[in-house]
Formats: structure tokens, sequence, C-alpha cells
């Protein structure tokens, strides 16, 4: 197993759209390159409902280990907890049992070789975001926020708890989420030295996600998440 780049893409804010946006730069990319994505919320994993993904995935024993066979859709490797819970049954579980499941999502999924995995994160600065920080060795992480003064407050924490294990922050990604409006603020950080890496502004097919449509929003998005790894 090879991965090449792993990239965590966050947000400090649940429903500011990172699971969407995640999952529609893994799809363009996915046209050129071979990518992955680990669903690292495990309270609620979202990429097997917007990939429509239902089946189970299979297991293989390797030295006396249980290896979990991504799922494949969209030629794009899946491994969530999603896969493994019952739809509407919850995952109460606390600290210790969800950072050794996020663990084991990544160490024991028997991923093909990649150029890309992308790990949604959960919201939030907690016990899965130190999981994913201190014990998967991440390249870069990317920021997505929308236009809201709570959502940027939240993420400046989210940032900074980042910078302190020493991650490279790619930058981040505006999302616009209010419909029949049109923007591309580069400011939202202010004075913040912090790389804007584009806006989505509103689209209903991302915001119900079709599997078959990329919009020029993303394709750019891709393009500039692209460049800026080559200049690293």
């Amino acid at each position: 197993m090879s991965i090449k780049k792993i990239i965590a893409i966050g947000s400090a804010k649940g429903g500011v759209g990172k699971s969407s946006i995640t999952a529609s730069v893994a799809l363009h990319l996915s046209k050129n390159y071979s990518v992955g994505i680990l669903d690292a919320d495990i309270y609620g994993p979202n990429q097997h409902l917007l990939f429509d993904i239902i089946e189970k995935p299979s297991f293989t024993k390797s030295n006396e280990r249980k290896l979990l066979n991504p799922i494949i859709k969209k030629n794009i490797q899946f491994s969530s907890v999603g896969f493994l819970l019952e739809e509407e049954k919850p995952a109460m579980w606390r600290g210790p049992i969800l950072s050794s499941t996020i663990k084991q999502l990544f160490y024991s999924t028997q991923w093909n070789d990649l150029d890309f995995l992308f790990i949604d994160m959960p919201p939030g600065t907690g016990d899965a975001y130190l999981t994913v920080l201190k014990d998967i060795n991440i390249d870069d992480f990317i920021l997505v926020t929308s236009n809201n003064k709570l959502s940027i407050s939240d993420s400046l924490k989210t940032l900074t708890m980042v910078k302190k294990f020493n991650i490279n922050v790619l930058g981040y990604i505006a999302n616009n989420l209010i419909p029949n409006t049109q923007s591309n603020n580069k400011n939202i950080f202010n004075s913040k030295k912090i790389n804007y890496l584009g806006y989505v502004n509103f689209d209903s097919k991302i915001y119900n996600f079709d599997t078959n449509y990329v919009p020029d929003d993303i394709i750019a998005l891709s393009q500039k998440i692209l460049s800026t790894i080559n200049k690293i």
C-alpha cells in the first residue's frame, strides 16, 4: 500500500458543507488520479450517503489481521464506520473507543495505492481531531468555512490547533450556503495569513449531491489545490 498524500479537510462548525466539498473535489480528481476518502466523522458519517453506498464491505485476513476492503464507487476508495453501523443506530462511544475506531479505520483498511487520501474530518476540536492529527501522518490540512462570524471564529480555533501539531495548512475554502447569491470574498479572515484556495457558490446539485456533476467552482478549486501542493 502506498499513499502519496494524506489531506485532512476540516471545519470548526457542522453544516458548512465540508463533506460535500470533500466529495466533490475527490470526484473531480478521481478522473486523473487514484483517490480515496476516509470518513473520520464517527458520530455522523456522510460519505456513504452522498455516494449512495448501500453495500457492506468485505474483509481480508492478512498476517492474523482482519483488513477491511475499501468500497469503490465512482473510482474512489471509501472507508467509513457508516458501512458498519445500522442506518438509524448512533455510535454512542466515548473518547477511547472513538479514537481507536478512527485509527482502526485508517490502519486496518486495505487501501490500494493512492495519489490522494482525503480525510473527511468531524466538526469540532475534540478527541476525533486529536486522534487524526496525532496518530495519522497527515501531509496537509484544508479548512472549509462559511462567511459567517460564528463559523469564522471557530475556524480560527481549529487552525490554531492544527498548527500546534506542525501540520501544513494548505489554505481555506469559502463555501456559500445561501441560494441565489454570488460572492467571491477573499478576505474572510482579514489580516490573518491564511492561503485562499477558492469559493464555492451555492449549487443545488452540490447541496443534493449529484455524483454525475462537478461544477466549475469545484474544478477551479481542485486545480488550485493541486498547484498549491506542487509549490510545496
